[in-house]
């Protein structure tokens, strides 16, 4: 009985070498642990086949340079060598990265990943606010063209999205998010709120327009603050919108809500208190407060990665954390919801929009935008989708609804008010 893993004399690549050592153990590890069938190519021709259906992609190692990586840091190795252009991915990228999830080959330690990921914090932590500044606009200042392609249209809101049964469209999705937060905030016309992390501005526009709230928006990144100002004086809502370019740290004022939506990752290990703090102060006695963050399973190491090519300083606290923060600054925890499924759904519309606007995309600046970009943010958006989506939990979304203070009759009983009538 033949080994599915290999290729013996007889298969469709009779001459194919078979790779040996610590490399085949790794590859054999991942197949044992995924139903995905995949081949991989190395230098020299040795190829090794998992399953007996067509592959559902190719990888191909193209230098000896990309092998080394590979057994040296990893997957992160194996990622490092696709962005270089020292590894090709033919076939479904979100499928390949499936198949390694669903093994937990991206959960097998690395000591090399591990010290780069603590020299990347002390290197680019949060701590002060000129460094976190400029983590945020190296993602966020990409500029609001890059974003258009792939977001949705017109709020632009980069977060997940609420997938209710029969939505269909991202657009709707993103609708029915900004809707939901709304209903767990009791959004009332004249009440003020405020938007931490706002991004170009959508639910601020959105809260005006269908709760008839004034809302302040937080932003750290020069150039979305920028381009939310022109689009707030183009609307003519100076006096019911505004923005603030500020760190997350630092929100002036008190508000009747607070809406933080995908802020607490950018907080950084030891910040987390300060930006928690900052979130309590902001609201006044007996205020609602829906934050929403990516929240990990457990305590361990954020992606190193996603730190290091796509959200510098950026980290991902656990749900007992962050509620723990919370706890300190006196802000009771009315309701904790769980959005994971629907960041999976979110992700795959984005990823989808981006590969099939890349030209565009490319055309806005392709010095900028060039082919590495294009491999770097690939993987971002297709491997966020299947952890998301993986049968190994590993992160979560969570909304958490908080008080400033003992709620007491000021809330429902009950969930019903957020899925019946406005």
């Amino acid at each position: 009985m033949r080994d599915n893993h290999n290729i013996a004399a007889g298969d469709r690549e009779p001459a194919a070498r078979l790779p040996s050592g610590a490399l085949a153990r790794k590859l054999a590890a991942i197949a044992a642990g995924t139903d995905i069938p995949f081949k991989v190519v190395l230098p020299g021709g040795a190829v090794f086949r998992h399953g007996s259906a067509d592959p559902a992609f190719t990888i191909t190692l193209r230098t000896r340079r990309a092998q080394r990586r590979l057994l040296l840091f990893g997957y992160v190795g194996l990622l490092e060598s696709y962005f270089d252009g020292g590894l090709d991915v033919d076939g479904d990228l979100a499928l390949a990265f499936r198949a390694g999830i669903d093994s937990g080959y991206d959960r097998v330690g690395n000591p090399l990943v591990g010290l780069r990921n603590r020299w990347h914090e002390w290197r680019h932590s949060n701590r002060s606010t000129a460094q976190a500044k400029a983590n945020a606009r190296f993602h966020y200042g990409l500029g609001e063209a890059f974003y258009r392609q792939w977001l949705d249209l017109p709020a632009m809101m980069y977060t997940c999205a609420y997938w209710s049964e029969g939505t269909t469209t991202l657009e709707e999705a993103q609708r029915n998010k900004m809707d939901h937060v709304c209903r767990k905030l009791r959004l009332r016309p004249g009440e003020t709120f405020v938007d931490v992390g706002c991004g170009w501005g959508g639910l601020l526009f959105h809260a005006w327009e269908h709760y008839g709230a004034l809302g302040t928006g937080i932003n750290a990144t020069t150039e979305q603050v920028s381009e939310l100002r022109a689009e707030i004086a183009r609307r003519a809502l100076d006096d019911r919108i505004r923005v603030v370019e500020t760190d997350f740290r630092e929100i002036p004022g008190q508000y009747d809500k607070l809406l933080s939506i995908g802020t607490l990752e950018h907080a950084g290990p030891d910040q987390l208190p300060q930006v928690v703090r900052a979130h309590a102060d902001a609201m006044k006695p007996g205020a609602l407060g829906v934050i929403h963050f990516i929240g990990h399973v457990g305590t361990r190491d954020t992606e190193f990665f996603i730190r290091e090519y796509i959200f510098p300083g950026g980290w991902i606290p656990s749900l007992s954390q962050a509620l723990a923060e919370m706890e300190r600054c006196g802000l009771e925890v009315l309701d904790v919801e769980n959005l994971r499924r629907h960041y999976a759904l979110t992700l795959d519309c984005w990823g989808e929009r981006f590969d099939r606007n890349w030209e565009t995309i490319h055309a806005l600046d392709p010095r900028r935008f060039d082919e590495r970009f294009r491999r770097i943010w690939r993987s971002y958006l297709w491997s966020c989708a299947e952890v998301f989506r993986g049968r190994n939990v590993q992160l979560n979304l969570f909304q958490v609804t908080v008080s400033k203070g003992n709620v007491g009759n000021r809330y429902p009983m009950s969930r019903a008010f957020l899925y019946g009538p406005a």
